[in-house]
């Protein structure tokens, strides 16, 4: 699994990664970063999907759980590779897909894709900075009924987010942190 984080890192880092010596990045919180981190750039990427896919697979093939997904749109990439490596392993996984919003008419339900309550299941999110989105998403997941093994995030933009979502009571795993990215920017620049 090493040989695949190190290319998803260095993939990462060269379509997601945006550096300045100077802060011009507003970031969602309205504040100004020296980097930003477009996962979409990387997720939406058929060697990035797979990559990603392979990796996340391993990490909860062992969890025992029946979905994977987040708030969308930065978990839905994650979600939909992962079920898909999933599936080419013979493993039945759904991915699902938490609204911003609920639906406004029909069923008016927040999580959508083929999950029901009691079942078990990872929440994801490709960057995490305060944990907001992320602890947005396991409200709305909670509240739809589902039980949450862990939370597994892309990249940890180490802004307090991780420590965030753990006092929430969620175990966080993060597959890369700013500063690897950051070190990986400086080795190939």
């Amino acid at each position: 699994m090493e040989d695949k984080k190190n290319a998803l890192k260095t993939l990462l880092t060269q379509k997601s990664f945006k550096y300045s010596d100077e802060p011009i990045f507003k970031l969602t919180s309205g504040l100004k970063s020296s980097y930003y981190i477009d996962c979409k750039m990387t997720t939406l990427y058929s060697k990035g999907a797979r990559l990603i896919g392979e990796i996340l697979f391993d990490i909860i093939k062992p969890l025992g759980i029946t979905g994977i997904g987040g708030l969308t749109l930065g978990a839905d990439p994650i979600a939909v590779a992962t079920s898909v490596v999933a599936g080419q392993n013979n493993v039945d996984l759904i991915s699902f897909v938490i609204r911003k919003e609920a639906k406004a008419h029909g069923t008016k339900k927040w999580v959508e894709g083929g999950i029901a309550p009691g079942e078990k299941v990872v929440v994801i999110d490709d960057v995490i900075t305060t944990g907001g989105s992320t602890i947005k998403a396991i409200d709305r997941a909670v509240e739809s009924g589902l039980d949450i093994v862990k939370t597994i995030v892309l990249v940890d933009r180490e802004e307090g987010g991780r420590e965030n979502v753990i006092s929430h009571g969620y175990d966080v795993e993060s597959i890369f942190t700013k500063t690897e990215l950051l070190d990986e920017f400086k080795r190939i620049s």
